[in-house]
């Protein structure tokens, strides 16, 4: 029997997943894995080289050329590598959105990952969020949350997250792209985004980022107990 604990966070681009898991990882003690990080490694990988990314042959020959690798800098935070570069904020340019979705609905990069992000999982207590960690990655999970928001919601948070940046946006777009980006994972044949039977789901619509955190940290608390969350 697994001595750690999982807790498996899955729900849309926007939902402010990534966010709140850190955060919580870092209050419990717990490793924060960020999956969508890693799929965004390999659809900017596939960017640079110019490759298509719904082929699967093309995509499946960059992983083997190409070395991915995470860290974790003083913070806490989560780095990732993609040839010995810190691409950490590359990855987040909004064109490798459009990638990593398309990379990840391909079966060899999933396969390539799997055993990555379950190793994790077998070696540290972890927090990992993602699109089917819950259904497909940690089954298992003690906790699975479904975090989720209104499309408008997570689009206008997209925006005011890329214009801190100092990025050009444009809402309307941000929008399109959100809700194509939702059809995409909700429609792939492998591992399509969808809420675990067993997951709870936690509605971030209309709430500010303080009110969000408690949401889930009371889902969480539900599960494993308040002692467990609470440093």
């Amino acid at each position: 029997m697994n001595q750690y604990h999982s807790i498996a966070i899955d729900g849309p681009s926007g939902a402010g997943k990534s966010t709140m898991a850190r955060a919580l990882a870092q209050e419990m003690g717990y490793l924060y894995v960020d999956t969508g990080a890693i799929y965004r490694t390999v659809g900017l990988a596939v960017q640079r080289r110019g490759v298509d990314p719904q082929d699967p042959q093309a995509v499946e020959q960059v992983l083997g050329q190409v070395d991915i690798t995470m860290g974790y800098g003083s913070d806490g935070a989560q780095r990732m590598y993609l040839d010995g570069e810190d691409v950490s904020q590359a990855i987040r340019q909004h064109e490798i959105s459009h990638y990593a979705s398309q990379v990840a609905a391909l079966a060899p990069v999933r396969a390539f990952l799997l055993s990555k992000q379950r190793h994790l999982a077998e070696n540290h207590n972890v927090i990992m969020d993602g699109r089917d960690i819950g259904t497909v990655v940690l089954p298992q999970a003690e906790v699975k949350i479904f975090l989720t928001a209104d499309a408008k919601d997570r689009a206008q948070r997209r925006y005011l997250e890329l214009l801190e940046r100092g990025q050009k946006a444009d809402l309307d777009q941000i929008l399109k792209d959100v809700v194509e980006r939702d059809r995409q994972d909700m429609e792939r044949e492998i591992a399509p985004l969808k809420k675990a039977e067993d997951a709870t789901v936690v509605d971030t619509t209309g709430r500010g980022l303080a009110e969000s955190h408690e949401l889930l940290r009371k889902a969480i608390e539900a599960k494993l107990g308040t002692k467990e969350v609470r440093p």
